[in-house]
């Protein structure tokens, strides 16, 4: 079946002849017939448009590949709910930046993939759909915010598309779901068109950043989206330019209190690719001492301060996934605080780049934990974050990428975090790490596993 190639082979077949733009539309539609009911993972398919497109000569560099977009990002003409109810009538007047680049590229737009309301929690669950399933267990969660797009991906109903990321709202659901997903430096994709809105603040912790199977595929999702965007404050005119060759010095981070097999994966990642020829470094853990407080203060106290104010009155319209992270929240956000943590936040950037340099990628636990069963987080969910957050505070770029199986039959990632502007290095290790990785990886039990299934639920 077409959907199961990687994005890259339907884009060759396409250029070669050997697969039609039609073909690959068909195969994918067939497979959202076929999984959908039980992932649950669209918004909103639009099969009638998909199959016009498929028709039209598509020309680019995706000519003919299906992709999905979460749910997120503006479609001209389109409701973008952020699985919100209180946002029905909140219609596009135009593309998102990064929908107008994947179709100026000959993409096909499959459907909008679903999120945790306001992209608020690390489960995608809403009043809209209800929840999304995890493609081999429905009993456990695909994680979130992009949780129904790492989904769709997952299960071969999608080739690929593009998620967003502002505490690991790419790389968790990436790392539950077993595909790959880069949290791109701020202003390398453009996030004109995505809501909420890209801006100061504290926007800069939040970014738009491509989702696959592959790294293969990542960087070609990567080269379509990266450039300038006018409607985007922190882009940046840095195009994508990427090396015959990837130089880096591979070093290893091991944060406290990660399930046993997060961390195994990392260390075994760090200790493949020292033996296959990277430079070993040292990181100072201290580095990050501090970032994921300070993350906590801009991204659960000011948000949950905004949305307070925003659904007041409201409140029995929201679902749970859009107020469960508010609970966290220690109190308002004085101007005073504010301006300290950013200020803590820059010396902290400024310290950390200058033990890096510009070569240095670091491995890393993808999350605390793996896919767990529906809200039943095994530890407290910011806990579990800590992985993943200093890359979103630091403006980082990091790529999550799979590695083994837990205990339980469920995928376990891998995180590489790079230099600010440095994420073609980062998407270059990832390449390199999957081939000498290979295809083992779903049957490299990090620990013994059991496996079980059940029926997923949608109310």
């Amino acid at each position: 079946m077409w959907n199961r190639m990687p994005l890259w082979r339907m884009r060759d077949a396409v250029a070669r002849g050997e697969a039609s733009a039609a073909e690959l539309v068909e195969a994918h539609l067939a497979e959202i017939e076929r999984t959908n009911p039980q992932v649950n993972a669209f918004i909103e398919v639009y099969a009638g448009e998909a199959r016009q497109r498929a028709r039209e000569p598509l020309r680019g560099a995706l000519a003919g590949v299906p992709v999905t977009v979460k749910d997120s990002f503006d479609l001209e003409g389109r409701v973008t709910w952020c699985g919100s109810l209180l946002r029905r009538g909140e219609r596009a007047a135009q593309d998102s930046t990064a929908a107008a680049r994947l179709k100026a590229a000959g993409a096909v737009v499959l459907g909008k993939t679903s999120t945790p309301e306001f992209l608020y929690y690390y489960e995608t669950d809403n009043r809209i759909i209800g929840r999304t399933c995890h493609p081999w267990d429905a009993a456990r969660t695909p994680g979130g915010s992009s949780g129904g797009e790492a989904a769709a991906i997952a299960s071969f109903m999608s080739a690929g598309g593009i998620g967003s990321d502002g505490g690991g709202s790419i790389r968790e659901p990436a790392h539950f779901c077993g595909i790959c997903g880069l949290k791109p430096t701020p202003g390398r994709v453009g996030a004109g068109g995505h809501w909420p809105v890209i801006g100061h603040p504290a926007g800069f912790m939040g970014v738009g950043g491509p989702m696959a199977r592959t790294a293969r595929d990542v960087r070609i999702l990567f080269e379509t989206l990266a450039g300038w965007d006018v409607r985007d404050p922190f882009s940046a005119p840095v195009p994508a330019r990427f090396p015959e060759k990837t130089a880096a010095r591979i070093a290893l981070w091991l944060p406290e209190g990660v399930q046993e097999e997060c961390a195994a994966a990392a260390a075994l990642t760090a200790q493949r690719l020292w033996e296959a020829g990277f430079p070993r470094a040292e990181f100072e853990a201290q580095l990050f001492a501090g970032a994921h407080e300070l993350w906590r203060v801009l991204f659960v106290d000011l948000i949950t301060q905004s949305l307070r104010a925003m659904i007041a009155g409201r409140e029995e319209e929201c679902a749970w996934t859009g107020v469960e992270l508010m609970r966290e929240a220690a109190g308002p956000v004085t101007v005073e605080r504010l301006l300290g943590v950013l200020g803590e936040r820059d010396a902290m950037r400024a310290r950390l780049l200058g033990h890096m340099g510009a070569d240095m990628v670091i491995v890393a636990p993808a999350f605390g934990v793996t896919a767990f069963p529906h809200r039943q987080p095994p530890a407290p969910i910011l806990e579990a974050a800590r992985p993943l957050t200093p890359a979103n505070l630091l403006g980082l770029p990091a790529m999550s990428v799979p590695a083994g199986i837990d205990r339980h039959g469920m995928p376990v990632g891998v995180q590489l975090i790079g230099a600010p502007y440095e994420d073609e290095r980062v998407i270059g290790v990832a390449e390199a790490f999957e081939e000498i990785r290979g295809e083992s990886w779903r049957s490299e039990t990090l620990f013994p596993s059991t496996t079980s299934s059940t029926t997923c639920r949608t109310d």
